[in-house]
Formats: C-alpha cells, structure tokens, sequence
C-alpha cells in the first residue's frame, strides 16, 4: 500500500499501521503525528471515534486548504490563527498536510488551557514542526499580543463555544484576516436575553411563540445567532458562505460558516441585521456584540 513516501523511508510504525486505515489517511501524512493526537493507537489502528474526529478535520482541510494556496502565491507566507486550540488537532494537520511542504508561514494556536498549551509545544519540538506557536491566552488578551503579528490571513474557531466565536470575530477583523473558518457552538448567550424579555415578547407579538418553550428557545437562540453573524461579516465587507461540517450523524454542532474579504461592505446587510435585533428585542443586550452604533457601511 502507498503511503505517499519512498519504500525506503516508510518507518516501522507506519509499516504497523493497519493496511485499511491508512487508506482513510492522505498521502505522506505523519503517523507519529497522528498516534501523538490519539487518532492512531499505538498499534496504528483507528476508532469510530477518532474516525469521525479525522473526518471533520479533512473536512475543514478541504475548505482551508484553498485559501492558503491563494494566500500562498507568488512566495508570500500564509499566516493562520487557531482560536480555542485545545489538543490542536486542526493546527497539527494542518501544518503536516501544507505549511510543513510549503517551507513557509506560520501556524498560532491560542489556547486558554495551560496544560494543553505546553502539551502541544512540546510536540512541535518532537515532530519539528518550527513554524508553530501556542499561546496561553484569551481571545482578547491575544488581539494586542505581541507574539502575533499585525496582520493574519486565516482566522480558524473550531467549536467555539457561545460567545468565542464572535470574539474570533472581533480577533479576524481587528487583524484584517483574509479569511475566517468558523464552527460555533453552544450559543448560551441569546437564548438568556430571549428567555428574559419573553413574557413582554409574548405580548408584543406572535414570533415570540417561536421560542416560547425552553428547547424552541435554545435552538432558534443559536439559528438566529449564527445568521446575525453572518450578516455582521457581509456588513464588514466578506462574502460568506454556510454549509455542513460533517454529516448530522456525526454532530449536531455542525455548522461551518466561511467569511472571505472582498472589501465591498454590505449596507443592506447591515439594515438587515438591525431590523433583526429590533424584532428580537436584542438591539441593547446583543447590539453592541454585532457592531450596534458603529458607522453605517457603504453598500
């Protein structure tokens, strides 16, 4: 079976890896690297849970992958931000699939975990992987750190819990990011705002019956979310595209939002997204978050 090197250097561990797993894996990818994350046992075989795991990050490869090649071109070095790190499954890959070839740019994972965060520096020191750093820090603390440079072309939040994602927002737009990788989770924050003001709602109008009960309340809160920042990011001058992570079998926090700059900024959507937060009764709780009082974009 090829494993997308010479014969000559296929390692011991990858001549243990189990002949069907690595058909699951892409050409040249590390095995080390793999059994290190615990997609791979020791003895090279893979669960049904890493198997989905793999599967989400190939996923998210494929969209990523792109834009890094654009970003790439005529020698430039590709610059990628990972928020809410964790075990970086997504960075290591990411780095072994295309920075470790490309020879150039640079992969920071920011991680509030200490523990995760010196867990993952010690293994880019093992697998030589020089072009990766991790940050023990908050989204916040990271937008004035002075081990990020000013600008970054990919910003990446892969099941970032309720307010993380716009705080990857706020962190791509503050750094001028070319592109943004996101997959929310958990949205908390708007189902506590439509849950307080809902008995005034129930009487101002009959949307409110939308999310009148507690399991209705929890997933519009995170529809109407992920659509307030979508619309947030065409007001900021990027295309967006929505689509699936993984199958619905795999999870149900599955949805990808991809932002691209154009810098043609969309005062509609910017209309859009006030007239939202106005029928929701959300422009004080949750306007500030989507730029609420900002100076209006051109269309």
């Amino acid at each position: 079976m090829k494993t997308g090197k010479p014969t000559a250097h296929v390692t011991a561990k990858e001549r243990g890896a189990d002949a069907a797993v690595m058909q699951e894996l892409r050409p040249g990818q590390s095995i080390e690297l793999l059994q290190e994350l615990h997609i791979l046992t020791r003895e090279g075989k893979l669960n049904q849970d890493s198997r989905r795991k793999l599967k989400q990050v190939y996923h998210l490869f494929n969209f990523i992958e792109p834009l890094l090649q654009d970003f790439s071109a005529e020698g430039r070095s590709p610059t990628l931000a990972d928020h809410g790190a964790g075990k970086s499954y997504l960075g290591f890959i990411l780095y072994d699939l295309y920075f470790k070839a490309l020879g150039r740019g640079h992969i920071y994972g920011i991680e509030t975990r200490a523990e995760l965060v010196e867990r993952s520096r010690l293994l880019t020191e093992r697998l030589g992987f020089g072009r990766m750093s991790f940050l023990n820090l908050s989204v916040a603390e990271s937008m004035d750190a002075a081990e990020l440079p000013a600008q970054i072309d990919v910003v990446t939040a892969l099941h970032a819990c309720d307010t993380a994602t716009d705080d990857a927002i706020a962190f791509g737009l503050q750094k001028q990011a070319r592109a943004m990788v996101l997959v929310p989770c958990c949205q908390a924050e708007m189902a506590a705002c439509l849950r307080r003001d809902k008995a005034l709602q129930l009487g101002r109008t009959p949307l409110a019956e939308l999310w009148r009960h507690p399991l209705h309340t929890r997933e519009l809160g995170s529809q109407v979310t992920n659509v307030l920042r979508c619309l947030y990011l065409e007001a900021q001058g990027y295309q967006v595209t929505v689509t699936e992570l993984v199958g619905w079998e795999h999870s149900m926090k599955n949805e990808l939002i991809i932002a691209r700059y154009t810098g043609q900024k969309k005062r509609s959507a910017a209309e859009r997204l006030v007239a939202l937060l106005r029928e929701f009764g959300l422009e004080q709780s949750m306007g500030p978050r989507f730029g609420l009082g900002a100076a209006q974009p051109e269309q």
